[in-house]
């Protein structure tokens, strides 16, 4: 699975509905309304490449509202929560 992290500029006037509309498009698990120079963050974890093109080439950035985006794609994963299950495994 790979997962690309899409910081979003949107329509101030519409963030919400924007959030929305990205929350709805296949291949996106989540979208944050933040704080700081963007507006949104949305999570888009697929099994290609080309479906991140599509997802936000194609769909996410012809939303309408979308002033612009910058797209990071993550190499690793790193989280307590799977650290903490790596260790708790055969502990019952």
């Amino acid at each position: 699975m790979i997962t690309a992290i899409v910081f979003v500029q949107a329509d101030v006037g519409r963030i919400p509905e924007v959030a929305e509309e990205i929350a709805s498009l296949p291949g996106v698990s989540e979208v944050y309304s933040v704080t700081g120079s963007i507006d949104l963050i949305a999570l888009v974890r697929v099994r290609s490449h080309d479906e991140i093109a599509a997802v936000v080439a194609d769909r996410l950035n012809k939303v309408a509202g979308v002033v612009g985006t910058e797209t990071h794609i993550a190499f690793r994963a790193y989280s307590s929560h799977d650290l903490e299950a790596a260790f708790s495994l055969g502990a019952e």
